[in-house]
């Protein structure tokens, strides 16, 4: 399973990375909007942790972005 931290607290974005990555998953992390939101939109991931308070772009209008590119990836 394919997950995606965005978050741009680093230390926490890569604590978050490692406990997934330790429990099998596959995870990279994004550590502001815009750079999360091109990760995202690349369609292969099965979940998107999401921020809402990033820089650059922040975490509803990424999430409002994926949604109008028809990006249906669940988000928490």
């Amino acid at each position: 399973m394919n997950l995606l931290v965005i978050e741009d607290e680093v230390r926490l974005a890569e604590a978050l990375v490692q406990i997934l990555q330790k429990n099998k998953y596959t995870a990279l992390a994004a550590y502001d909007g815009i750079t999360g939101l091109d990760h995202a939109l690349t369609g292969i991931y099965d979940v998107i942790i999401l921020d809402i308070m990033l820089p650059k772009l922040n975490g509803l209008e990424v999430l409002k972005q994926l949604r109008e590119q028809k990006i249906q990836t669940p988000v928490i």
